[in-house]
């Protein structure tokens, strides 16, 4: 299975940012049945986190705040599996394709999307999704067609199964769960939400 259609089956990618006990909480992700998770490069020791998540061999592992050619690189060497920005720069993208690894560059309007579907994107990070709402993403996907969008900012339990009903491939959450007292009570629950919604679409 690749990376994406991981993504795709899985609906559900958690954002570690600055979380000082990333292996442990990947374990406990991973026992929630969390099993893809973004590492950001801002991060303190992320290509350190990445490369461990990695050895793992059951978690597939994404580098986030990817901005740069130089990023991707770092990322790639330290075996991200593909690389999620929060903006749309064409360099990132040519680069993760010729490294061979999926890009998922952010954005927000349609010309955006569009035009980082059309250079490339693997999935396009719809950010931020919250402040826009799950009716945004039916309106986009209107005249866009099936534009692979990962729902991306302010995501949680309460809301995720709304944005996959609207067409979201998936949705990215961070601070929903890495914040939350009970990580894989948080996690879980997100799990049930995406699954619940993805059974409930058509």
């Amino acid at each position: 299975m690749s990376v994406i259609e991981r993504i795709r089956a899985e609906r559900l990618v958690v954002l570690l940012r600055n979380v000082a006990d990333t292996e442990r909480t990947v374990e406990a992700l991973a026992s929630a049945g969390v099993g893809v998770v973004e590492v950001t490069l801002d991060s303190p020791g992320a290509e350190a986190m990445i490369a461990r998540v990695r050895q793992r061999g059951d978690v597939t592992v994404l580098a986030g705040t990817v901005l740069t050619s130089d990023d991707v690189e770092r990322a790639v060497a330290a075996g991200a599996e593909g690389c999620v920005g929060p903006t749309f720069v064409p360099g990132v993208v040519e680069r993760c394709l010729h490294l061979g690894v999926p890009p998922i560059p952010g954005a927000l309007t349609p010309t955006e999307i569009d035009a980082a579907r059309r250079a490339g994107a693997a999935l396009v990070k719809l950010f931020p999704a919250a402040a826009m709402g799950p009716g945004y993403i039916r309106d986009l996907l209107a005249p866009l067609g099936r534009v692979p969008l990962l729902a991306t900012g302010g995501i949680n339990a309460a809301n995720a199964g709304a944005f996959i009903k609207a067409g979201a491939v998936a949705v990215a959450v961070g601070s929903a769960v890495t914040a939350a007292d009970d990580r894989v009570a948080a996690a879980r629950a997100l799990v049930d939400a995406v699954r619940a919604a993805d059974e409930a679409s058509p």
